[in-house]
């Protein structure tokens, strides 16, 4: 018997409702182009039958290799419309990385914008499966959607795969994350919620939409009825662009932030109107979220993981902030914060399980669990029971637990320093080097040291046009920080970044060898 109280929940019926709802209102601009969500809606049905004519049904994987487009955000909707589940690909990987996960995968359609027409072209001849070239009138992507038929499933369990997500692989293969509609329903939701999106609303595609299926912004943006507004390219003169003639939010890592303030767009002083960004990825600096809010830009510090659908801690701002000074006020506001509206939990535990003293001081492992939590990693047994303590994720992440409920991250578990038998956090070294006005950013590793077992290094970007040297800086460190934190080489380097714009501190613990010596 079909209840009239319950229904399955898929991300999809956002853009259903959407067609009905608003319509008539701007869904897509990528470009020159500009998609209502009635014409939304209607390429996303029809491009399930193209995906049918291409031999894809319940349960069969479609890997993405595109761009931020009207094309990623079509097949958003239409792969799992069709029962299917969506491999996005990230953009940045070489040949042999997308191969592996290619075949990890089992994949058996291939979807490229034409950005990568050449590289899909070889992948798809060696994995032997076919090729779906999107973009262009004459594409066969546009050939196909004009004739073609819906042909959608509909399916009464929403724990069913709709995506996996391969992780970045920084140290060993990536492994595919299992994403359920239910999920993105609910993360959808919750980002639509704390973000402010509604109708009004213009979302700059800053993020890449292959990351963690963008955070869920495809259907949180869909779902308020905003416009999508697709950057192909992660440009700060663009991103100054669209952001003067009217966007109004958008997401990004601390490294993009660190690029729109460093911008010489940026002299021009503050948006006329503010503008809402959601920012995750690695803890932003106190004195980065500084400088962006003089731009007139509304941070929301998030935090999440590709496990967890991304954002699953959101740094819910409370009113009474608002009258604490600059820096007061930015120190609150780097804390990674609270769990999102539809996250069941987070809880920071120490080795044998138990809950740390609330008192800001106190470091363990944060775990979390609710309905954005993965089903697991794919063909992967031993990893996914691993990942999992009591029913809760661990994230690897070690973290303080505030006496008002807010957690902060203090550095990842493989990232810890210990010297001398005490642990030294690389992030807060980071935020220490950061503040010094000719840092734009830092990186701190450990590396072997006979006596003290590990030692603290850090790699520093100064701001064009300034100039400071290694003493000034190991002063200014010893002038806030304990004396065996402070690090014992600056090396000013470009720091090298993983393709979701992470510091890859993997590789300069390696090339400290190399600088330094031992």
């Amino acid at each position: 018997m079909t209840l009239s109280n319950f229904a399955v929940l898929t991300p999809t019926q956002y853009l259903d409702r959407a067609a009905v709802t608003v319509a008539h209102r701007n869904a897509i601009i990528d470009g020159d182009l500009t998609f209502t969500y009635r014409e939304f809606a209607e390429r996303s049905n029809r491009l399930t039958g193209v995906l049918a004519a291409r031999g894809i049904g319940v349960g069969d994987r479609v890997a993405v290799l595109c761009t931020n487009s009207h094309i990623m955000l079509e097949l958003h909707n239409a792969v799992p419309l069709r029962g299917a589940v969506l491999v996005p690909l990230n953009i940045r990987l070489s040949e042999p990385e997308l191969d592996y996960i290619l075949e990890h995968s089992g994949a058996t359609l291939l979807v490229a914008t034409h950005e990568f027409a050449d590289i899909a072209g070889s992948l798809a001849a060696r994995r032997n499966i076919p090729l779906l070239q999107a973009d262009g009138s004459d594409s066969a992507y546009e050939t196909e959607l004009v004739s073609a038929e819906p042909a959608r499933v509909e399916s009464d369990d929403d724990r069913t795969l709709l995506a996996i997500n391969y992780t970045s692989g920084t140290t060993g293969r990536p492994k595919g994350v299992m994403y359920h509609h239910r999920g993105a329903y609910l993360q959808a939701l919750a980002m639509t919620y704390h973000m402010g999106l509604g109708p009004g609303s213009r979302y700059l595609w800053t993020l890449p939409m292959f990351h963690c299926n963008g955070w869920c912004f495809p259907w949180a943006v869909t779902a308020a009825g905003g416009t999508h507004v697709c950057l192909r390219a992660v440009d700060p003169s663009e991103i100054w662009r669209h952001i003067r003639e009217g966007a109004t939010h958008f997401s990004a890592a601390p490294t993009v932030l660190s690029m729109i303030a460093e911008h010489a767009a940026a002299a021009d002083g503050p948006t006329a109107n503010p503008v809402k960004v959601s920012t995750g990825g690695a803890p932003p600096s106190p004195t980065l979220l500084r400088r962006m809010v003089k731009l007139n830009m509304q941070i929301t510090h998030l935090y999440g993981m590709t496990e967890t659908f991304g954002p699953a801690i959101i740094n819910l701002w409370q009113p009474e902030w608002d009258s604490l000074g600059d820096q007061a006020a930015a120190e609150k506001q780097a804390r990674q914060g609270v769990p999102n509206v539809i996250t069941g939990g987070a809880r920071v535990v120490d080795s044998a399980g138990k809950d740390v003293e609330p008192d800001g001081q106190a470091i363990g492992e944060l775990i979390i669990e609710g309905n954005n939590i993965m089903l697991g990693y794919y063909r992967d047994d031993a990893a996914t029971a691993a990942a999992n303590v009591d029913g809760w994720l661990r994230t690897g992440d070690l973290a303080v637990m505030h006496a008002d409920g807010y957690v902060e991250i203090r550095d990842r578990l493989k990232d810890v320093i210990i010297s001398g038998g005490e642990n030294i956090a690389s992030v807060e070294v980071e935020r220490v080097l950061d503040s010094h006005p000719a840092v734009v950013e830092s990186a701190v590793v450990g590396i072997p040291h006979d006596r003290w077992g590990e030692v603290p290094i850090a790699f520093v970007t100064v701001r064009p046009g300034t100039e400071v040297h290694e003493e000034e800086l190991v002063e200014f460190a010893r002038q806030h920080l304990a004396r065996f934190k402070v690090p014992k080489k600056i090396i000013f380097a470009n720091l090298p970044r993983t393709s979701t714009g992470k510091i890859q501190k993997n590789v300069l613990r390696n090339a400290t060898v190399d600088v330094i010596g031992q």
